[in-house]
């Protein structure tokens, strides 16, 4: 079963800016920071494994995990489940699977995305452990995580051990930012139990840690958990420190860059700014037919935002958002990631795009689920941005002093917390 991807073709200074960006981003020689399926093949012998995946869930060359679960003398993989996107990782946002018998192997898929969140508990008697092994990318509206927490919450109701193949947070484990949304619909946010609050929006923990975090806080009854640790990760690493190839864990999420300006950038998708879907860089490039790429990104420039730089982009999507239309607008590229801040900078992008072409920009009422600010898609128009982030600095510290209990990984440098934002 292959599993591959496509790097098409962009613009020259795109390009070139990557590549820039890439030389100022490294920091040491690969760690080759790994994952650890002995003791999930030791668990698993003659029991029948109920697995959570898709394209990310692999080794550090991109071979799937399932594959050598497959293969496992002992094992047996007797269901699929299918979060966002697939089993495979092709479908767009939004759409579900559905229930299938993959073709590949003969066993059953069944959703976990759409008109359920979780698996039944017929759908688990042919199971006898649940196993979660995707890629998160560190941003709390990133959907597999809280997959994750509701398939928790169903093996745990039927007595079903719960395990973790737990991979590197990809834009490190210290930085943590944004409002902790409170959400409980959907599978951007849920809320921790006794708390009043949900995860912050960059978060800075890996799958491994939430499931700890939520099982400890919000699960009754607990769900029988075992993490599996990834091997040799410092939360001071970043994924181009890792020697791990980059498999994308969703189509519009193709690269280390697209993830480290997500937790900003996303609050686009409650605009009609076009995000980049279905361009070679996704979240990385931004903007609509009507805006002036040269002057958009001198008035961003303009704002001396710290680690990012700002180019003019012309780029056509091919889904969502002006699927096929000539967009233009910028490419953000980090250049110093000690001190990029991507919520606050894709805050300011929101407000000056707003305050660039005010008769045409339009957000609507997403833009609040995604940050956690009520009503934010009125007041950006009209607060200052440091105002709004200043409001949910009391609310950051109780997650962080919340999250310091269920962290799993050292950091091997003694930088706290001080990039929280």
């Amino acid at each position: 079963m292959k599993w591959c991807t496509a790097f098409g073709e962009r613009g020259f200074v795109a390009l070139a800016v990557m590549m820039l960006a890439v030389l100022l981003q490294v920091r040491s020689a690969p760690a080759n920071v790994q994952s650890q399926l002995d003791e999930l093949v030791t668990a698993a012998q003659g029991k029948r494994i109920g697995l959570i995946t898709n394209p990310s869930g692999c080794y550090e060359n991109g071979t799937p995990d399932l594959d050598f679960l497959l293969q496992a003398p002992g094992t047996t993989i007797t269901a699929f489940f299918a979060p966002e996107h697939g089993i495979r990782g092709t479908l767009p946002p939004g759409v579900s699977s559905g229930d299938y018998i993959d073709p590949d192997t003969s066993i059953p898929v069944y959703a976990v995305y759409g008109t359920r969140n979780a698996p039944t508990d017929a759908q688990l008697a042919n199971v006898d452990l649940l196993v979660f092994d995707m890629q998160d990318v560190g941003a709390r509206f990133y959907t597999f995580v809280w997959t994750m927490t509701y398939c928790m919450e169903s093996a745990a109701r039927n007595g079903k051990p719960f395990y973790v193949v737990d991979r590197p947070n990809p834009i490190g484990g210290l930085s943590v930012g944004g409002a902790p949304n409170p959400s409980e619909s959907g599978l951007v946010g849920r809320l921790i139990s006794g708390t009043g609050l949900g995860v912050s929006t960059r978060h800075g923990m890996t799958a491994g840690e939430i499931a700890y975090l939520w099982n400890e806080t919000s699960m009754a009854p607990k769900v029988d958990l075992h993490v599996i640790k990834c091997l040799g990760w410092t939360r001071d690493q970043q994924w181009d420190q890792l020697g791990r190839v980059f498999v994308p864990p969703s189509p519009n999420m193709r690269s280390y860059a697209a993830a480290s300006v997500y937790p900003g950038t996303c609050i686009f998708e409650s605009s009609n700014f076009s995000v980049g879907r279905g361009t070679t860089a996704p979240f990385e490039m931004l903007g609509a037919p009507y805006v002036n790429a040269t002057t958009f990104a001198d008035r961003l420039t303009s704002l001396s935002l710290p680690g990012v730089q700002f180019l003019p982009s012309t780029f056509t999507p091919t889904s969502s958002v002006y699927s096929g239309q000539v967009c233009k607008g910028v490419v953000v590229v980090v250049t110093d990631r000690d001190v990029f801040q991507p919520i606050r900078t894709g805050m300011y992008m929101m407000k000056e795009a707003y305050v660039a072409y005010p008769a045409q920009f339009t957000i609507n009422s997403y833009a609040s689920t995604l940050m956690g600010v009520p009503n934010l898609h009125n007041r950006i128009k009209t607060e200052a941005v440091d105002a709004l982030i200043a409001e949910w600095q009391p609310n950051l510290g109780v997650f962080r002093a919340l999250r310091s209990q269920y962290l799993l990984y050292p950091a091997t440098s003694a930088v706290a917390d001080w990039k929280s934002y």
